[in-house]
């Protein structure tokens, strides 16, 4: 698959190029990079100064161009520097900046509350979401639902439910209490010793399906295993935390919708609640609003960030049923729910919020994606016979490409090779940002990505895929 040369894989003017080195200078004199080894910066592992971005382009100080293919970690929504989420920003700032929530309240936090109410996923028959706790950021989300959980029952004199369940594979953050309920060894292991221990229950994975057996009938037969778990468990467990439909960070694993329904089955059956968390699949990732709709049920409580404010400012926001509100009132403050960040419910964040979740009324986002994600599907089909590629999966406008040796499912490469990352150096030298989770290549770019910026997108796919796995 050899495609066309691109503008951004020119070479860049001389004196940007000596400029942006120079800066790569100052910022490894300085700065700690997340979830990097700094040892592999800047030789093996590209550092790349961005100078501003442009919808769904990133442009480096050295003139080259990069398309933004995973939305700057999964929060980019409507493109870089959108001019109506900036103005909005502007304009909260000639007003009010940042007042402390308790005591106090303002109007883009109560607006933005309303709004994220409305248009929360419902169940019929069931008490809507009712109420919205702010943290500032999808980890901290988390923390916030795991602690409103476990303390409603501690009010409701139930101590003895302690215990979380999460899915194996699963991930929903890196602070201690939102790593103890994941379970990627990568993230997981070193901080063991300080975590609470949770219960891990089989992941709904179609990729772990039986020779066979469908999405569904793998999805069911995971549910059968959480079943179990309660049973083990009775009385003991006061919440289960679930990824909807797409295990983000375990490398873009999907399931079938019908595990959910399950889940929340479940839940009511032995008096626990649910927990989405929504934070990379709200707001459009996988074709509706939020992922939980595909299902027709709902959550208790419900995690959102990242596309929240459309990738312009930290924000997260805990959504729960008026009975878990109601389990905290009371005229003890002890049994009062006391978490706070400073920043709570911050009027700019809110207003960036409020601006993009005008842009999804104004411009029919939803439906645009539906048909984004079907060009996306035509792209990546050809990929799907290249020699290593073993699946291509896909979820709204998500789409992953597993790599393994020949293709096989049950060889993957041996890690030492590093496919993934020479993939993605491959893919920066054509001008996408494609950041692998393991062997795992994805596609999530910004909902305004064109029609040539995703056939550049999947051609530069293709010729990573070839070029990484070219020493195997």
């Amino acid at each position: 698959m050899h495609g066309r040369t691109h503008e951004s894989r020119m070479l860049a003017d001389p004196d940007a190029a000596l400029a942006a080195d120079a800066w790569r200078m100052r910022d490894l004199a300085v700065l700690w990079h997340p979830c990097t080894q700094m040892r592999e910066h800047p030789d093996v592992l590209p550092l790349v100064p961005v100078a501003r971005g442009e919808g769904a382009w990133l442009v480096g100080q050295d003139g080259r161009r990069y398309l933004d293919g995973i939305s700057s970690w999964w929060t980019n929504l409507h493109g870089h520097a959108e001019p109506r989420i900036a103005e909005a920003i502007a304009r909260q700032a000639r007003s009010l900046e940042q007042v402390i929530l308790a005591g106090f309240s303002h109007a883009p936090a109560v607006e933005l509350a309303e709004r994220l109410l409305a248009v929360a996923p419902r169940q019929p028959g069931r008490e809507p979401l009712a109420k919205v706790f702010y943290a500032d950021n999808g980890s901290a989300g988390v923390e916030v639902a795991l602690k409103m959980a476990f303390h409603w029952f501690r009010n409701r004199g139930e101590p003895q439910r302690t215990r979380f369940v999460a899915l194996e594979n699963g991930y929903h953050g890196e602070t201690l209490g939102a790593l103890a309920v994941g379970d990627i060894p990568l993230y997981r292991r070193t901080y063991a010793p300080l975590l609470a221990e949770a219960l891990f229950a089989p992941s709904p994975d179609a990729w772990l399906a039986a020779p066979g057996e469908t999405p569904a009938q793998r999805a069911l037969r995971a549910a059968d295993a959480l079943a179990d778990l309660f049973d083990r468990h009775p009385g003991e467990i006061c919440a289960v935390i679930v990824e909807p439909r797409l295990q983000c960070a375990g490398g873009m694993r999907m399931h079938d919708p019908v595990y959910l329904r399950r889940v929340r089955e479940l839940c009511d059956a032995n008096g626990a609640f649910l927990v989405a968390d929504e934070i990379a699949t709200g707001f459009g990732r996988t074709g509706t609003l939020f992922a939980f709709e595909q299902a027709g049920v709902m959550p208790d409580l419900m995690c959102v960030s990242k596309g929240l404010t459309g990738g312009f400012l930290p924000l997260a926001a805990v959504l729960a049923t008026q009975a878990i509100y109601d389990g905290f009132l009371d005229d003890s403050r002890e049994r009062a729910f006391l978490h706070s960040h400073s920043y709570t419910g911050n009027p700019l964040a809110c207003a960036a919020a409020l601006a993009s979740l005008d842009i999804f009324e104004s411009d029919g986002v939803l439906e645009r994606n539906r048909a984004t994600a079907a060009r996306m599907a035509r792209l990546a089909a050809p990929l799907a016979s290249l020699p290593h590629v073993a699946e291509v999966r896909q979820a709204g406008m998500v789409v992953a490409f597993e790599l393994t040796r020949d293709g096989q499912r049950d060889v993957p490469f041996d890690p030492a090779l590093r496919i993934g990352l020479r993939a993605y150096r491959a893919a920066l030298e054509r001008g996408v940002l494609l950041r692998p989770l393991g062997d795992v290549l994805y596609w999530m770019p910004p909902y305004c990505v064109d029609e040539a910026q995703l056939q550049l997108l999947a051609e530069a796919t293709g010729e990573a895929i070839e070029e990484a796995t070219a020493c195997a």
